[in-house]
């Protein structure tokens, strides 16, 4: 199996795929890598290292493509949706492309990528099970953000985070309050611990009160039920619009007591709930701070603004945005250990080989022989999918 890595398109993407630390893996798995020229330079990684670990430099993206079995991006088509659809041309049928590529938010990039007669494997679809923790991309990536969402916090915010004893008197800490306690929102608590903060978490999942003590956060508890809260992939389940009501109320005294809000609530494909609303951001101390994680889907602040910082009622409100680029190093390299477990997994004798009992390789591929084959991605696409039948009967 020859696996091609090409450049990163998405503007401003520094991450890649593969780092020359993983190449001896592929090369144990029966893979020759080959990677386009200067793929790996905005995270850190010159040419020369990966040809130092047995991959190839090839400087021509379209070559990379025709003579690769299987491609392996970052984003991929769909998760890129600036210009993602300039390498669908390149792709051939039976021809494997691994790679996030926002199979539940979309349903005319999947059907490209179907279209293509690719058989495309999504990242984000990676079932939550034990066997496949190593090969988690999606919660990596969280991992990156839950850190980045902090120190971009603690830059803007104008206060110190953790309590000082000076000459001048004693600082008190700064206040933390992290909404979501999946990968990004533990991972927030635990940084803004780690820089000193008094921090609390609130989520809707019972499991999470333990999760959030676990890394040194005080767990906000609302009189509030909740059924099903989350889906037996582990992932979060959207809420009525009632339960959202009844839960910004009884948030909004513990949000305007917060110095820092992070929030990182997010549905898979479904626009993210609103958590903060502008009145609440209005009863927040002036020079306050608000990262919001969900910004990409939505945003759980009412007056987020997808990719911009802004002030409203002297509250900063950042829409975060990609930012695991913004880490790019440690990014690449978790990233590729993710794919290092995951692509041999797929592979016998260096051949794509797919256990149909086999619930990873079942969970995330999306695409094969021109057609959408992943049942939650199908149900999530009828909707769309509707309108166009009913045009065209």
């Amino acid at each position: 199996m020859i696996v091609g890595v090409p450049k990163e398109l998405y503007p401003g993407e520094r991450r890649v795929a593969l780092v020359p630390a993983v190449i001896p893996t592929f090369a144990k798995a029966g893979c020759e890598v080959l990677v386009e020229a200067g793929a790996g330079e905005a995270a850190g990684f010159l040419d020369a290292a990966y040809v130092e670990k047995g991959a190839r430099i090839i400087a021509d993206r379209a070559e990379l493509f025709r003579a690769a079995g299987m491609i392996v991006q970052v984003l991929c088509h769909g998760a890129n949706d600036k210009n993602g659809a300039a390498d669908l041309a390149l792709l051939r049928p039976g021809q494997i492309l691994i790679g996030f590529m926002r199979p539940l938010g979309s349903a005319e990039t999947l059907k490209e990528i179907a279209a293509t007669g690719a058989i495309a494997f999504s990242v984000e679809m990676m079932p939550r099970i034990t066997r496949s923790q190593s090969m988690d991309a999606l919660s990596a990536m969280a991992t990156v953000c839950g850190y980045k969402a902090v120190i971009i916090a603690s830059d803007l915010l104008p206060k110190f985070f953790p309590m000082l004893t000076t000459a001048a008197g004693t600082i008190t800490p700064a206040r933390v309050l992290v909404l979501g306690a999946g990968v990004a929102g533990l991972q927030a608590i635990a940084t803004s611990r780690r820089l000193g903060a008094v921090v609390s978490g609130y989520d809707v999942r019972p499991a999470a009160k333990e999760q959030i003590q676990s890394v040194g956060g005080r767990v906000v508890e609302l009189p509030l039920e909740v059924a099903n809260a989350e889906d037996a992939r582990g992932y979060a389940q959207a809420q009525d619009e009632s339960f959202y009501r009844r839960q910004r109320e009884v948030l909004g005294r513990v949000v305007s007591e917060s110095d820092v809000v992070i929030s990182t609530a997010v549905v898979p494909g479904k626009r993210a709930p609103v958590l903060i609303t502008a009145e609440m951001v209005k009863g927040m101390a002036p020079g306050s701070v608000i990262v919001d994680l969900a910004a990409e889907r939505g945003g759980n602040c009412e007056l987020t603004q997808s990719n911009r910082v802004l002030v409203e009622h002297g509250v900063t409100i950042v829409g975060a945005f990609n930012l695991a680029s913004t880490v790019p190093y440690h990014a690449s390299q978790m990233y590729a250990r993710n794919l290092a477990a995951y692509v041999p997994h797929l592979l016998k004798d260096g051949a794509l080989h797919i256990d149909p009992e086999d619930q990873i390789a079942g969970d995330t591929m999306v695409t094969r022989d021109g057609e959408i084959v992943h049942k939650l991605v199908r149900e999530a696409l009828a909707p769309a999918a509707e309108p166009a039948r009913s045009a065209n009967p």
